[in-house]
């Protein structure tokens, strides 16, 4: 409980920025050398991104939000693409092995992602009573106060 913050906090992150949610959809849960080794991919993968610097990879935070899922943020789409194409890291080998491993059963374990491009000053956030999460986590966080005490004056309206 120590990292809660008790004041209403505020994202702020210069620029425009990509939202990235991926996960995985557990179907036949008895089929564990199918979905185990994706889900023991994803925290090598960002462990890995964590451990590189940013201004390489663009890679600003992610967000475990359940199991399977997590929320990440990318400083552009060129970035997010190079780190999933590149053969030099974690996501490469394990996109390949994933699907060769599937090609035959691919409704036994679903993967999934969507990619958001946030525009400079077009979102808002407000955190309070929170550890640092989301865009909170992966930016810097300032108090909501004044001109960032409201959603519509966050959003510059």
């Amino acid at each position: 409980m120590s990292d809660v913050n008790d004041k209403r906090m505020t994202a702020h992150l210069e620029g425009d920025f990509i939202v990235f949610l991926i996960g995985m959809k557990i179907n036949k849960p008895l089929k564990l050398h199918k979905w185990v080794p994706a889900a023991m991919a994803m925290p090598k993968m960002l462990k890995e991104l964590d451990a590189l610097p940013a201004t390489e990879t663009g890679f600003l935070g992610a967000t475990s939000v359940g199991f399977g899922v997590t929320l990440q943020y990318w400083r552009s789409f060129d970035h997010l693409e190079r780190y999933a194409r590149s053969n030099d890291h974690a996501h490469f080998p394990a996109w390949v092995a994933f699907n060769k491993r599937m090609k035959a059963s691919r409704g036994d374990v679903g993967i999934w992602h969507e990619t958001y491009l946030v525009k400079a000053g077009q979102y808002e956030t407000v955190y309070s009573g929170m550890p640092p999460f989301g865009l909170g986590k992966a930016s810097q966080l300032l108090p909501a106060t004044g001109n960032r005490s409201e959603a519509r004056t966050r959003l510059g309206r």
